[in-house]
């Protein structure tokens, strides 16, 4: 089972959970992923994806996490024994957020909200204070324009990687690692 974290200011229909939602249907995966509708509010965040982790037996679940979505991912990995891939994660979100905050509104769902302070202290309080390399995949791009790939890279030091020189925030490679992510999940294709 796949449980997708979308990242800041994202959705379910982004572009990357829908080419992964399409590529496992494909395969007859459908059933394996899931992708929820994070709330803005990062603590409202966390307890939408632990109710999917509680919903799905929690020994099958590998988190897949975008950006933001990355971040949420380690917490729940390292607090649920869990695996997960991240995607060129954040890594102290509370930190590169703070110059956005104010008004914000979602690119794909156009919802408006607004980024607070209470939001990043939020954040900083699900920053795991030590991972387990091992439970980790970590996809990213050194072009990568809003998040330095080199400082997830450091703090995931150990963890199986995959940096693809040039590309962009978005994974442009991510349809290429869909393959790996279901064997890291130990998903097999019918």
């Amino acid at each position: 089972m796949i449980v997708y974290l979308h990242g800041f200011n994202s959705a379910p229909s982004s572009h990357k959970a829908r080419t992964m939602a399409a590529w496992m249907a494909v395969r007859g995966l459908a059933a394996q992923f899931v992708c929820p509708a994070l709330p803005d509010v990062p603590n409202q965040a966390i307890r939408l994806a632990e109710t999917e982790l509680i919903r799905h037996t929690r020994a099958q679940v590998t988190l897949v996490g975008s950006s933001l979505g990355g971040f949420y991912a380690t917490w729940l990995a390292e607090k649920h024994g869990l695996r997960a891939v991240l995607i060129n994660p954040a890594v102290r979100p509370y930190a590169g957020l703070e110059a956005l905050l104010g008004a914000q509104k979602n690119l794909y769902t156009a919802a408006e909200y607004e980024l607070t302070r209470e939001h990043l202290a939020q954040l900083q309080a699900l920053e795991a204070p030590s991972i387990d390399p091992e439970r980790y995949l970590l996809l990213l791009e050194t072009g990568d324009e809003v998040l330095a790939w080199r400082g997830a890279a450091l703090r995931y030091e150990g963890a199986r990687m995959c940096v693809r020189d040039g590309g962009d925030h978005t994974l442009r490679s991510f349809p290429d690692h869909l393959p790996r992510i279901a064997a890291f999940a130990g998903l097999s294709a019918r």
